[in-house]
Parts: C-alpha cells; structure tokens; sequence
C-alpha cells in the first residue's frame, strides 16, 4: 500500500475538501476501464474520469505520441510562430465537425473554449460593423465551466452565488428542458419541450434581436445532471437564431468525441451552430487540451476586417501546445482506427436498457440516457437535498469498486466508450446494489 501523502497544502476543486481529507478516496493508477485505488482496488470507470477519458485508460499510442514529441521539441510559441503538429491537429480535427465548422482554434481547456467562443462572437459583430450586439444569452441549469464568460452565461447557482456582483453585464438566460411530470424516465429524447425554445423568442423581445450577440446551450446538458434535449428543441432554436442574426454556440465539451454515438452532437442530431467548443475527450483527457470550431464566414468576417497585423486580440501561451496536439493528433487516430464512435453507437440500446433497469429501484425518481451517457435522479431526503446521491457516489467507490459522478440529487454515468456490454450490465447492477442498501 502506497504511503499516504500529506494532505494538508492541495485546494482541490468543486471538492467538499474537509470531508474528503477525513475519508480520502485516492487513485493511484489506470488501465482501459479500470482505476487502481491506492488500497490496491480495480474500481470500475463508470464517468470516463471526467466525462473525457472516452478512449479508456493509459492507451499506449497517446503515450507514446506525447513522450515522442516532448523528446523533439516540448515547447512552442503560439504567438507570431508555429510548429506543424498544430496545424495537422486542426486539419484532423476540422475534419470531425459538421460541414463548415473548419477554422480551429486551440484552448487548453472547457473553460477557455467558452470564453473564446463568447469573444469570437463579439468580435464577428463589431468586424460586420454591428458593434452594438453584445448581449450574450445562457440557459437556466446550463455549465460553461468556470471562467467568468462562461459563469456569466451558465445557469447554475452554486456556481455564480459568491460571485454574483462581478459576472460579465448584459447577460440573460433562457429556461431549461427538464420536466419530470411530462418527460420521466423517457428513453433517449424526450417527446415533450420542443416548444421550450420558444422562450429565446420572449428574451429577445425583451431586449430587441439587435442587442443580441449569441446563445449558448449545451445539447445535451451534462453537469448539472444529464438532461436531454427534446425532440425538435435545437431545431427550434437554429430556426430563432438564424433569423434573428444571432450566433448560436453548442457547448460540446462533453458531447463531442462519441458520447453519443457520433463525432459531435450537431452530428447526432442534425443541428449545425455557428460555433462549437470542445475540451476532455479531445485528447482522451491524457494533455489538457480544448478547442472551438468556427464557422468559415466567421471566421474569415474577423480575419478580413483588418488589412494588416493581428485580426483577433485573443489567445493563450499554450494554445497548440506540443504535447497537447500530438495528444490530440494520437487520440483522433484512435478513435477512427476502432471505429469508437460506432461502437457506442451499437452499445446504445445495451446502455439504455441496463440504465432503465433502475426503473422501480429504491429512491429513484427518474432515469433518461442518450448515447453512452445516463443520468439517475434520486428523491431528496427531507431537509437535505443532495445528500442521499453524495452517500451513493461515496458508497459505489468503498463498496463496490465503482466510480459515478453525482450532482444535486443525480447520478451521472458516462463510462469511456471501450466498454463492453458484460460491464455495462455490471455496473447499473452495483448502483442498484447501493441503492437498495442507503436509507
């Protein structure tokens, strides 16, 4: 058994840090589908790390990819100079997004994909001399990360509470798509809520279409607890944008790179937005590493708009960084060789029915899956919402050896796509297993 560590310096993140550090739960390897506990457990992978190892675990190409180019050459400016691995990643990963998302830019992260897409979308307007659209629209219950561009337009409370006096003006939201009276334990999209997209009309009558710069909404809305977008909803709000002039973003930080059975979620549901951020599983999660697709008449509305010098005053020192781009380059490789995104595609209806299966389990108040990712909502115990998913989640990683993701009252699986249909039905059988033994 490895030696315990000294606890006592590391702030971790989105952590309830004083619990933790009196019951640690610590991780000490990983492989394919499996982490290596620091007692000596295999603990079953159900969220794919973070939603973002979708390859599985410590694959020996991305390793080898990494270690090759830190060898050649670890580092390189992104300013004023370039080096060919970025440009073949944007070449590769252009060559995965929908039909005119081609222009690349590289982040190092979910959060600075949502704020460069937030000033991309400024500065498209200005460059088209429409300067004074500038408000920027987010969804109730939606997640942009962190930073606080994408703090501003989400929608969740806990995240925005400490900081509410100092997030970004001229920002507002639009209502969310969960609706448990109508749409419980539906399977795959829901039939109800395409006219929930209606409510982008109501804010921008509110504040008159000329004012408005862009809408960001995730597909398929991951951390704040897997809710899956109805049937005609992202029609329906391509159909608002586009005649109104408003850029529309997709957050695919999640979606993309085959959770749901394709290579991004404008693919999989046939909606293609102005702009597309994307992080985790570009890189099977082993650099950090993020990106946003552009649209080519946006992109090229900022690049023309100035004669000489630079066209956008945006970027970070390791945007296209080395290492991260022959991650990405190694895992796009990958993912096309095993055909990954097809794969869990066919596992879809596997995932579907062992996730349903939970259907009549204890506390379990709904259930909805897309792809290879479910969400299990749980019933609140009275006067402490939360705290019967947090047993859950602790319980699945010290008695069952598996590792979920919870959120509020919701359990989030989301497994990397090397999974086989054995382990699928595996896992939802230890969630039923806690979930009939926690009060």
């Amino acid at each position: 058994m490895a030696q315990q560590p000294d606890l006592s310096h590391l702030w971790m993140p989105f952590t309830a840090n004083k619990q933790f550090k009196e019951q640690p739960r610590m991780l000490a390897g990983a492989s394919g589908m499996f982490y290596t506990s620091t007692d000596g457990r295999q603990i079953l992978d159900g969220t794919a790390g973070l939603w973002c190892v979708n390859a599985g675990h410590c694959r020996t190409e991305i390793a080898q990819a990494i270690a090759k180019q830190a060898a050649e050459m670890d580092y390189a400016p992104g300013f004023q100079m370039g080096h060919p691995v970025a440009f073949e990643a944007a070449t590769a990963v252009a060559g995965l997004m929908p039909q005119g998302l081609d222009r690349i830019f590289f982040t190092n992260s979910g959060s600075e994909s949502a704020d460069t897409a937030l000033k991309i979308a400024l500065a498209y307007h200005r460059a088209r001399g429409e300067g004074h659209r500038t408000r920027l629209i987010g969804r109730h219950r939606g997640y942009h990360s962190v930073g606080f561009g994408g703090m501003s337009v989400g929608g969740i409370s806990p995240n925005r509470k400490a900081y509410s006096n100092s997030l970004l003006p001229g920002v507002d939201h639009i209502a969310h798509t969960h609706n448990l009276e109508k749409n419980a334990f539906s399977k795959g999209q829901p039939a109800w809520g395409a006219e929930l997209a209606d409510d982008l009309e109501r804010v921008i009558a509110l504040h008159d279409a000329s004012t408005i710069a862009a809408v960001i909404v995730e597909p398929m809305a991951g951390s704040t607890g897997v809710l899956i977008p109805p049937k005609g909803y992202l029609e329906r709000l391509r159909e608002i944008t586009s005649k109104h002039g408003i850029l529309l973003i997709f957050d695919e930080v999640i979606t993309g790179f085959g959770r749901l059975g394709a290579s991004t979620a404008a693919e999989r549901f046939g909606v293609t937005p102005d702009l597309l951020t994307m992080a985790k599983g570009i890189s099977n999660a082993a650099v950090p590493c993020g990106a946003v697709a552009v649209k080519r008449d946006v992109h090229d509305a900022i690049v023309n708009a100035t004669a000489n010098g630079i066209e956008l005053f945006h970027g970070y020192t390791y945007s296209g960084h080395p290492l991260a781009m022959a991650a990405v380059v190694a895992t796009l490789d990958l993912y096309r060789r095993e055909n990954l995104f097809k794969r869990a595609a066919e596992l879809s209806g596997a995932f579907e029915a062992a996730a349903h299966s939970l259907k009549g389990a204890k506390h379990v108040v709904d259930v909805r899956n897309l792809g290879l990712v479910a969400g299990i909502e749980l019933k609140s115990r009275d006067g402490a919402p939360g705290a019967r998913a947090a047993e859950v989640f602790q319980r699945c990683f010290a008695e069952q050896n598996l590792m979920v993701r919870y959120t509020g009252e919701i359990l989030a699986v989301s497994p990397p796509l090397i999974i086989s249909e054995e382990q699928i039905t595996d896992l939802f059988a230890r969630i039923g297993k806690v979930l009939a033994a926690v009060a």
